[in-house]
């Protein structure tokens, strides 16, 4: 629930002209982390993933409740995708299951990203890549093939 709520006030610091005005999608963030509290007391650690995307979906409704750019479903839907992968970590620290799982949240989180900054920029929404896209990308899908190469096994 704490990195949830970090996310969201990490987001209104990054985020210029973003305030904290209490609206309708509180609604649907307060329902994401009520189902993240039940998973939490009654022991279902699976609930972690359906709370995580309710809550994330939630802040995503927030922004654009506030700022009124409702045309960011362009490009913000590649968060959601991330959400599901925040939700394998927190599944993981409930003790739900074992690091992989983990480590797999972790990946969907860094793939995510990547999707939102890649397609924002292509939408020229966001300034973060610029020029530089093209090269970004060729550096994840080395990441991706490299990657499994420098995983010790045995």
């Amino acid at each position: 629930m704490f990195v949830l709520a970090g996310f969201l006030l990490l987001g209104i610091q990054v985020l210029p002209g973003v305030e904290i005005r209490f609206g309708w999608p509180w609604i649907v963030i307060g329902l994401g982390l009520l189902l993240l509290f039940i998973a939490s007391a009654a022991g279902v650690a699976i609930l972690a993933i359906p709370a995580s995307v309710l809550a994330g979906i939630g802040g995503i409704l927030y922004y654009q409740a506030v700022t009124g750019d409702w045309d960011s479903w362009a490009y913000i839907w590649a968060l959601i995708p991330g959400f599901v992968g925040l939700g394998l970590v927190l599944l993981t620290l409930m003790g739900g299951h074992g690091l992989a799982l983990a480590r797999a949240g972790g990946w969907l989180v860094l793939i995510s990203l990547g999707l939102f900054a890649l397609a924002g920029s292509l939408f020229g929404a966001l300034g973060l890549l610029g020029d530089y896209w093209p090269a970004l990308l060729i550096l994840l899908g080395l990441i991706i093939l490299i990657s499994p190469l420098l995983v010790r096994r045995g």
